[in-house]
């Protein structure tokens, strides 16, 4: 069973498209391509988008499906709110390479916070994590002190995704052999910045449930830091931000 587990944990949470080290990433955006080399024999692969008198900077966590060919745009779209954006490729995406575990992964989104800071004062980063994304983005700013936080489509934890497919009774059996966990509702509990998160109400790869149960975790652990939880209608996993709704929510967050 755990040798089972670790295959599907491996399979489901994570479909990363590797890349050539000799390839060139091209958007109409301003950027400089990065590389990190990290603790545990790691190399990140990252992109720093830039624009003209930033309000700051934001680091984007991205989903679990691709590499930083997509996600470079998705994240790069930011700009539009005059923002700077680092976006990072996980150990086996794209360029990036190096052993993986959770606790490795951590350390490696921990390290790109810690590269923002030598630029920029910590008061103007915002920690941006979409699906998958929002586990790192929880972890992050419940260890240090961001501007604020945004979350998107991001599930409670993976135990909780886990169920959608194993009996309910089953779960709490498996937990000790999962190799990945992304407890994101503990780490919610201690961040002590502004928490927003967008949702879409169709959306069946994370259920909104989900993302119900991780806002819960901070509202009542967190009663007198703002938050908000918006709710999409009809927005699936990734189209939320064709809907005028986020949009408008948006620009009144990074305003």
């Amino acid at each position: 069973m755990s040798k089972i587990l670790q295959y599907l944990q491996e399979k489901v949470v994570f479909l990363p498209i590797k890349l050539d080290s000799n390839y060139e990433y091209f958007f109409d955006k301003n950027f400089k391509e990065l590389n990190f080399e990290t603790s545990n024999n790691g190399n990140i692969n990252a992109l720093h988008f830039t624009v003209e008198n930033s309000k700051g900077v934001i680091l984007y966590f991205h989903g679990n499906a691709g590499n930083l060919v997509r996600w470079g745009k998705e994240a790069s779209a930011f700009t539009d709110f005059r923002y700077d954006i680092l976006v990072m490729d996980y150990r086996s995406y794209g360029k990036s390479t190096g052993p993986k575990s959770e606790k490795i992964l951590f350390e490696d989104a921990q390290f790109c916070y810690d590269y923002l800071k030598k630029i920029y004062r910590e008061n103007q980063i915002i920690v941006y994590g979409i699906s998958l994304g929002g586990a790192f983005a929880a972890k992050i700013a419940s260890e240090n002190s961001p501007k604020k936080v945004i979350l998107e489509c991001t599930f409670c934890n993976l135990q909780d995704m886990a169920a959608r497919w194993i009996p309910e009774y089953a779960t709490q059996k498996i937990k000790p052999k999962m190799t990945y966990i992304f407890e994101s509702d503990k780490y919610i509990q201690k961040i002590k910045v502004p928490l927003y998160i967008f949702h879409g109400t169709k959306d069946v790869v994370v259920p909104i449930e989900s993302g119900k149960k991780l806002f819960e975790n901070f509202e009542k652990s967190q009663p007198q830091i703002e938050k908000k939880f918006i709710e999409i209608e009809n927005g699936n996993h990734s189209d939320l931000h064709t809907f005028d709704l986020y949009q408008r929510e948006m620009k009144t967050i990074l305003e």
